[in-house]
């Protein structure tokens, strides 16, 4: 496994937790020493405990020798990194062609290539190209088996997958049949429990996890825009989606408003189907705007603060609860908090926060002025508004009397509707929501 991020970590705990050897590749200094002493550089539910006890049962080893990692492999999988190129959205896959390069000057026999990375449509044909380029000689194979981990439940996610999708060069000369058999051998463990296993071309392989990704992103920019239709019109957007979410067609996940879809995967992979689309001359027009709603979303929900403040923020404290993108993960990449905690830094606040795992990755993303407090209550010290950003299950279980005593002001604009309205109105509290009919003496924001 080249790559102990997020995803080549968990997929090589995992595949050691299936009974096969794994040797993980890192080649950063400080992430390797950290593997090497059992310290997890991520945070993911059960990890530590998963990686813990395969490499105690020598499953599971770190290194950063490729050539020593990939020696009698059955297959070597490429679990790089392929941030968001600036300026065009494109994913970058110079890392994916590095790893390659690599491989192939090492390789000392038959070689399947495996992209676990997420990467756009043709790299698999180019991977080939760069390797037949440096080793003529080379017997090997490629084939795209894209990864569907969630972070927070990753390991559930790769134990118990929907799907797993494993795509082959099927215009090669010959047959595929000795890549498919190596990668059924390894997901045998899940075949045995009627896992459906999708064998594709490369092309379709890669096109889906692009597909996927950019599909439950428009799902969730559309029930965004559902819950500002709601507050127009006085409907409730819970049961609205509730309602939907009923029809066997639809289905009830990612039908949660918002402050705005961010993470790791569907920010990056909106962007990069779109750009894939340009590229081929068919432009993918409901990305595209998926995109561009989801961007400004953000910044209308830092308005809406403002506003609910009574238009100026200047000087006030605000509180806050939750800063990574999603519950159950320290990942702030592309998170809401970061848009919104700029806007109101910049607009004078005094912001205290509060993340039961993200503080540390928080720091080097928001503004310097942010205080970090030891728990959620603290957060509501002197506060004059409390937001929530992050649907945290400790923070649904706040009491409103336990915020009340410590708060300065009476505000509280939740953008996640993790709280009963009425509950906390009846505290005392003036209370917004997102999509959720309020009294007709509550403030009413139209940005």
């Amino acid at each position: 496994m080249i790559g102990g991020g997020y995803v080549g970590l968990v997929s090589g705990t995992c595949f050691a937790e299936f009974g096969t050897d794994v040797a993980i590749v890192e080649t950063s200094p400080d992430r390797l020493a950290a593997l090497r002493e059992g310290r997890i550089p991520i945070y993911e539910p059960g990890l530590d405990r998963l990686v813990e006890d395969n490499v105690a049962a020598g499953r599971l080893t770190f290194g950063d020798d490729i050539a020593a990692a990939i020696k009698g492999v059955d297959a070597v999988f490429l679990a790089v990194g392929t941030p968001s190129r600036r300026g065009d959205g494109q994913a970058d896959t110079s890392y994916v062609y590095a790893a390659v390069e690599q491989v192939a000057r090492a390789a000392d026999g038959y070689t399947l290539i495996v992209t676990k990375s997420t990467v756009p449509v043709g790299t698999g044909r180019e991977i080939a190209r760069i390797v037949r380029e440096i080793r003529p000689d080379l017997d090997f194979e490629v084939a795209s088996n894209p990864e569907f981990l969630r972070e927070g439940n990753a390991i559930q996610d790769f134990m118990r997958p929907d799907r797993v999708i494993i795509g082959t060069d099927q215009h090669k000369p010959g047959d595929t049949t000795r890549a498919q058999d190596i990668l059924r051998r390894l997901y045998r463990p899940l075949y045995l429990l009627e896992t459906p296993i999708v064998f594709t071309g490369l092309e379709t392989a890669e096109l889906i996890k692009y597909s996927a990704n950019s599909f439950l992103a428009m799902k969730i920019t559309f029930i965004n825009e559902i819950a500002d239709l709601c507050e127009k019109v006085g409907a409730n957007v819970t049961d609205v989606a509730r309602s939907i979410g009923l029809d066997g067609r639809i289905g009830k996940k990612f039908l949660h408003p918002g402050p705005g879809f961010g993470g790791s995967c569907f920010p990056k992979d909106t962007r990069a189907l779109t750009a894939i689309g340009r590229n081929a001359g068919s432009p993918v027009r409901l990305i595209e705007t998926t995109v561009a709603v989801n961007e400004a979303r953000m910044q209308a929900m830092a308005a809406r603060i403002i506003a609910f403040a009574g238009g100026d923020v200047s000087g006030l404290t605000v509180g806050v609860l939750g800063l990574t993108f999603k519950p159950e993960t320290d990942d702030m990449r592309e998170a809401a908090s970061i848009t919104i905690l700029d806007r109101l830094d910049r607009a004078g606040a005094h912001i205290r926060a509060f993340d039961p795992a993200g503080m540390e990755t928080a720091r080097a993303v928001l503004p310097a002025a942010v205080t970090y407090c030891r728990d959620a209550v603290a957060v509501a010290e002197g506060a004059d508004l409390v937001i929530v950003l992050t649907e945290w299950n400790e923070f649904r279980s706040l009491a409103p009397d336990k915020l009340k005593k410590r708060m300065k002001g009476r505000k509280i604009a939740d953008l996640r509707n993790i709280w009963d309205p009425q509950a906390i109105r009846d505290a005392g509290f003036d209370y917004i929501s997102l999509g959720r009919p309020e009294p007709e003496d509550c403030l009413k924001t139209t940005d």
